[in-house]
């Protein structure tokens, strides 16, 4: 069973969580500052999730097939997107497992883990409030 049962969900759940990112006081204003654009190709559901710098101070988070280039592109489930949130699986391992599958430049990525602190903190409660579980399986 996939861990949202439909694009709404997932868009509720991920977009939550991503415009938290943005908004962060810490973490948007560099998000944004790096010039990076992330685009996630999110499936089961299938769906395109994009983090932009927007205006070089916030962020912004869009959904779907846009006209914009990429700047680090990512493949993978949305049972391992909840699961890298949940901190059940390290973006170096899933990277090796084949389970994300990554295009672009990668140190500039591994480079912003730090700064998703907030989002660590605050996925697994986020993620409860929406009625998943966060239980390691």
């Amino acid at each position: 069973m996939a861990i949202f049962e439909n694009r709404e969900k997932m868009h509720a759940v991920l977009g939550g969580l991503f415009e938290h990112l943005v908004t962060h006081p810490e973490f948007g204003p560099k998000f944004a500052a790096t010039g990076i654009t992330i685009k996630f190709n999110i499936t089961n559901p299938n769906d395109q999730l994009w983090i932009t710098p927007g205006d070089g101070k916030k962020g912004e988070v869009i959904w779907g097939d846009t006209d914009l280039k990429a700047t680090v592109e990512m493949t993978m489930s949305s049972e391992t997107c909840h699961k890298f949130w949940l901190k059940h699986i390290s973006m170096p391992i899933a990277l090796a497992k084949g389970l994300i599958k990554a295009k672009g430049p990668m140190p500039k990525v591994l480079k912003l883990l730090p700064l998703l602190k907030p989002a660590y903190d605050k996925y697994p409660e986020h993620a409860k409030s929406h009625g998943l579980s966060i239980e390691k399986e």
